[in-house]
C-alpha cells in the first residue's frame, strides 16, 4: 500500500505591495468623484466670483502709489489671483475628510480596516485623488485669472511652481482634515473646525493685501502663517519674483506636509483601536 503525503501548512496568500494598494484606493476613489463631479465643478464657483467680481471691485487698488510698492505687482488682479489659487486648494482641503465621515458611517470604512491593506495606503490614495482634483481646479482658477486680466510673467516654470506649492498646501490641509474627521466621526464637528480654521488662515494672511499695508498685529500673526508662505511663493512663480525667504518658506510647508500626513496615518489606526 502506498502513502499519500498531506501538506501540514498552507501557504498565506500573497499580499498586493502598497503601490498596489494605494492605485485600487485612488482608482475606487476617482470614481467617486467622476459620479459626483458636480461638487469639485460647483467649488470653482467661489474663485470666479473673487476674481471677477471682488478683484474688479478692487482694481483701482492697483493704480495706489502705495500698493504698487509694496506689492511690486502689475495690478491688483495679478496680485490676487496667486491668493485666490491658494484659497480654492486651502478651502477644498479642508473638506477632504468628509468622504472618511461617509465611509464610516456607510460601513466601507470596517471592510478597509478588515482587510490586508495597509493603513498609509489608504491615506495615501485618498490624498492622491484630492491632488487631482486640485490641479484641475488649480489650472482652471488660473485660467479664470488670464480671462480677468492677469498676466503671469513666471512662464511656464512660474505655473509649474505656483502648482507645486498649491499641491503642498492641498497635502496639509487634506491630511489634517482627514485626521480631525477620523477623531471626531462627525461632520458637524468637521465643518465647524474647518470654517474656524480656513477663515483666519485667509485673512490674516496676505492673499488679499501686501503685508506693508495690513495692521501691525496682522502683519505679525501673517509672518508665519502657513497660507503666507504658499500665497508669496505662488505669487513668486506667476511673477517671476521670489520673496527672499523662499527656501525657508518652502521647508517649512514640506515640513507642515510632512507632520500632517503622519498625523492622518496614526488618527486612522488609533481609529482602529477604537472600535
Amino acid at each position: 500500500m502506498t502513502t499519500v503525503a498531506i501538506p501540514t501548512t498552507v501557504s498565506a496568500p500573497e499580499r498586493a505591495g502598497w503601490f498596489t494598494q494605494t492605485g485600487q484606493v485612488l482608482r475606487r476613489w476617482l470614481i467617486v468623484t467622476i459620479r459626483q463631479v458636480w461638487g469639485p465643478v460647483m467649488s470653482l464657483v467661489q474663485p470666479i466670483i473673487w476674481i471677477l467680481l471682488f478683484g474688479q471691485v478692487f482694481r483701482s487698488l492697483g493704480d495706489l502709489p502705495q500698493f504698487a510698492a509694496a506689492a511690486g505687482t502689475g495690478g491688483y488682479i495679478e496680485y490676487l489671483v496667486p491668493g485666490i489659487l491658494m484659497m480654492t486648494v486651502l478651502y477644498s482641503g479642508a473638506w477632504a475628510g468628509t468622504g472618511y465621515i461617509d465611509d464610516i458611517n456607510s460601513g466601507v470604512m470596517d471592510q478597509y480596516l478588515s482587510s490586508a491593506i495597509r493603513r498609509s495606503a489608504i491615506i495615501t490614495g485618498q490624498l492622491t485623488q484630492q491632488l487631482i482634483v486640485n490641479v484641475v481646479q488649480s489650472l482652471v482658477v488660473l485660467g479664470i485669472g488670464w480671462l480677468g486680466g492677469a498676466r503671469y510673467a513666471g512662464g511656464v516654470g512660474g505655473l509649474l511652481v505656483a502648482l507645486a506649492v498649491a499641491t503642498l498646501l492641498a497635502t496639509i490641509f487634506c491630511c489634517a482634515s482627514t485626521a480631525i474627521a477620523l477623531i471626531s466621526r462627525n461632520q458637524i464637528a468637521l465643518i465647524s473646525l474647518s470654517q474656524l480654521i480656513v477663515l483666519p488662515a485667509t485673512f490674516l494672511s496676505t492673499t488679499m493685501m501686501p503685508s506693508a499695508l495690513l495692521p501691525d498685529w496682522v502683519a505679525a500673526v501673517a509672518r508665519w502663517n502657513p497660507m503666507t508662505w504658499a500665497v508669496e511663493l505662488g505669487r513668486g512663480g506667476l511673477s517671476g519674483e521670489y520673496p527672499d525667504a523662499a527656501w525657508l518658506q518652502v521647508a517649512g510647508l514640506v515640513a507642515l506636509a510632512a507632520l500632517a500626513f503622519t498625523w492622518a496615518v496614526r488618527s486612522i489606526r488609533a481609529y482602529q483601536r477604537s472600535i
